[in-house]
């Protein structure tokens, strides 16, 4: 079944696309000519606690230095500019310089291994590298010999210190920037269609591909912030995202730039009372994150949580996984709000489908955001499309490929770009259906989907099941091969504080499961202290699925950890 939603509320006030168009122009650049200079634009939180403003005039300079530097380095429009740095304003003043000159900025997630950082570069064709010296030493260093495109690297200090260059072709980026032109730099005249940046997929279900956004992506971006969030000039908007991952890019940087509002950067991992601090000393307004992260304020209990009561949070969005009912619930109760659920993929760029303030449907993921057309698809023999025939059918996401968010295709691999798109729908891969209302409920990826007896089981329904249990903190389902049934479902659970594993929870958790899902219910359960997941927050279940292959995991009450592969 399709459904289409109306565009009455698409906003075209926020920049409208002519011939040309960029990002950095879209956001701080005119933010500056609106008057708006002086205002913050970025808070950003030390590793000390001590938070750091910077005005939008501030960050418009920076990103002017950012551009002059660059340009210095013989960057230019369509050049890759690849980051790898923790959460530093240096990150967005790289985009934004990025951006400005037309270069394609390409951020990396921190916690790869030196190998999958190097195939990254080399895919991108990276020109430029900006790092600290510790990542350079780690993770770049290992590989520099077989990085044959990067002709300069910017190192930015660590602990007020600054950055040692004494490798060839390394630079102290605090020193290029002092030393750089602040004046106003003119935009390059890029098109809504030009490419202004290249992610990574997180890899659940295969090797990472390199997805390529342009600069009329801004637009989608900020429309989805705009239905989802609400999001205005006096917000203070804070977005947990990692830098390296799409929503951080989207909503870190240009939809919180785009609408004038603050952004929030915070320089630490995560830790409950120091988040539970910041929501309430920085009154931040409109919160977005994970639900991983979300089950981990859970997990640090409700005493800690009725600590902190001065919440000024209007709105707070969870993405990145499927969010189950109770967290959605936990929000209204302990921060005032409740948690809207959204779906987006690397490929989609933005937001595209989600729970929205006033049409919450607990466990979905929501209904399409206006103006995203979507279908329930199932694939033909001859290679073509059909939508399901009922409410609840189960079948494959489709989006129709007019947004200007959606990827312009995978760096190096236009082939794989061709197999995801049929009749100008692009295929997501995930399995899903869609209730009488146009809610949407996740069911499983593709690759995913047990076959049991002959039916297809969503491993989303059963772990949802299990975290309704006041033992379960995480899990993760999977098929285990069987000669009989095809695959049985085994379950992986890590456990909340004050459980212990054995083999009384392990018959009262399969009891628990049985009673709700019936004969769907998984077969067997195993716990493990940390399921391993993308920095996204989704379930890595090649790694379970690997790993079982590898060795039966042994029925005792709590084996070993695992050692699951560092390239996600």
């Amino acid at each position: 079944m399709g459904w289409n939603s109306s565009n009455s509320e698409v906003r075209s006030d926020i920049a409208p696309v002519g011939e040309t168009f960029n990002i950095t122009e879209a956001t701080v650049d005119r933010q500056v000519s609106l008057g708006n200079g002086s205002r913050p634009a970025l808070y950003w939180i030390d590793r000390r606690r001590v938070r750091h403003t910077l005005s939008y005039g501030q960050v418009s300079e920076a990103a002017n230095r950012m551009a002059n530097v660059l340009t210095s380095l013989g960057v230019g429009q369509g050049d890759v500019v690849a980051v790898l740095l923790p959460k530093v304003p240096e990150f967005i003043f790289a985009a934004l310089g990025a951006w400005k000159i037309g270069a394609v900025f390409a951020p990396l997630l921190s916690s790869l291994g030196p190998g999958p950082i190097a195939s990254r570069l080399s895919i991108a064709r990276a020109k430029v590298l900006i790092t600290t010296p510790s990542l350079y030493k780690e993770r770049i260093a290992p590989q520099r010999q077989k990085l044959s495109t990067l002709t300069s690297i910017l190192k930015i200090g660590e602990d007020g210190l600054p950055a040692v260059t004494a490798d060839k072709n390394c630079h102290d980026l605090s020193t290029l920037m002092d030393q750089a032109d602040s004046n106003p730099v003119p935009c390059a005249q890029t098109t809504p269609i030009s490419p202004a940046s290249l992610h990574f997929t997180s890899g659940t279900t295969g090797t990472p591909k390199g997805t390529i956004h342009a600069h009329g992506s801004a637009l989608s971006v900020t429309q989805s912030a705009l239905q989802l969030f609400d999001l205005k000039p006096d917000d203070v908007y804070w977005c947990t995202a990692e830098p390296g991952w799409v929503p951080c890019t989207a909503y870190s940087i240009i939809a919180p730039l785009s609408v004038g509002c603050v952004t929030v950067m915070d320089s630490q991992d995560f830790d409950a009372q120091r988040w539970y601090s910041i929501l309430v000393e920085e009154h931040v307004t409109v919160w977005y994150t994970t639900p991983t992260l979300i089950r981990l304020m859970m997990r640090s209990g409700a005493a800690l949580a009725r600590s902190y009561r001065s919440f000024a949070l209007r709105v707070a969005a969870s993405g990145g996984a499927p969010l189950n009912s109770e967290a959605v619930a936990w929000g209204q109760k302990a921060l005032g709000v409740p948690f809207l659920d959204s779906w987006s993929q690397t490929e989609t760029g933005s937001i595209l489908i989600a729970n929205r303030p006033n049409e919450i449907r607990p466990g979905s993921m929501g209904r399409p955001l206006p103006g995203v057309e979507i279908a329930v698809m199932k694939r033909t023999d001859s290679g073509g499309l059909v939508p399901v025939a009922s409410d609840n059918e189960v079948g494959e996401l489709a989006i129709k490929a007019n947004l200007l968010s959606m990827f312009i295709g995978y760096a190096d691999a236009p082939e794989q770009s061709q197999q995801t798109m049929i009749d100008g729908w692009y295929l997501t891969g995930d399995h899903v259906r869609q209730d009488r209302d146009s809610f949407l409920w996740f069911v499983g990826r593709c690759d995913d989907l047990i076959k049991y007896k002959g039916q297809f089981i969503g491993p989303f329904e059963l772990e949802n099941t299990l975290l309704d249990h006041p033992a379960v903190a995480e899990t993760a389902v999977i098929g285990k091969p069987d000669p009989i049934p095809g695959n049985i479902p085994v379950a992986y659970v890590s456990l909340n504080p004050g459980f212990d594993p054995g083999e009384s929870l392990r018959h009262e958790l399969l009891e628990f499961s049985r009673k709700i899902l019936g004969a769907i219910a998984p077969k067997e359960i195993y716990f493990y202290d940390n399921i391993p997941k993308t920095t996204t927050g989704c379930i890595l279940r090649r790694d379970l699925r690997d790993q079982l292959s590898r060795a039966e995991p042994q029925n005792d009450p709590h084996p070993g950890p695992c050692q699951f592969p560092q390239d996600f």
